[in-house]
């Protein structure tokens, strides 16, 4: 249990390791936790759009695919011009005492290689989530998300990714819960 425990206090960590190209984009914040979060949401809707994938195998990525940032940090696309970081030494030694190790780094390795329906579907999610946030920010005045979001796009790989991208640009992000212009929004009452 101790093993277990350690990995545990490990993926809190996660809640506390800031996505760091945010600094560069000059406003927001998302924390891995949240950015994974997101992912596994996305990924899971994606599924349901891509009928042929394992949406178990999807999900599993979605959840492990940013885990060795507990140890690495989150290196964005600036750093990594700079910086070499270790991840496969961070997975080897974040999976070697835990008994479902292997599956975790299985799941990261696949995730990585993007060579089954499976990866390809979760790096889409993972790059939709970047995407909704940049959409966020950009709606709420941040003139430098279009470009992010364009190089984003570009990354994205199935026709229901693409089509999703499309969508989440023609949607302001408060439409949710801020289409409905009634009197509500005056006495707080429904009409």
């Amino acid at each position: 249990m101790q093993n277990i425990t350690n990995f545990l206090f490990e993926v809190g960590m996660l809640k506390k390791t800031p996505r760091s190209g945010f600094q560069f984009l000059g406003s927001g914040a998302e924390s891995v936790a949240e950015h994974i979060l997101s992912t596994i949401f996305i990924g899971y809707t994606l599924c349901k759009l891509e009928t042929d994938v394992d949406e178990s195998r999807v999900i599993k990525m979605c959840l492990v695919h940013d885990l060795p940032e507990a140890r690495t940090g989150d290196m964005n696309y600036v750093n990594k011009k700079y910086v070499n970081v270790n991840e496969k030494k961070a997975v080897e030694e974040l999976t070697n005492t835990l008994f479902f190790g292997e599956d975790i780094k299985s799941l990261i390795n696949e995730f990585n290689e993007m060579k089954t329906a499976e990866a390809i579907v979760a790096h889409d999610a993972d790059q939709l989530a970047l995407i909704l946030q940049l959409k966020e920010y950009g709606d709420l005045g941040n003139k430098y998300s279009t470009e992010w979001i364009n190089f984003a796009i570009k990354r994205l790989v199935t026709e229901n990714a693409k089509k999703m991208a499309e969508t989440i640009l023609k949607t302001d992000y408060c439409e949710w819960w801020f289409k409905d212009k009634s009197d509500w929004w005056i006495n707080g009452r429904l009409s």
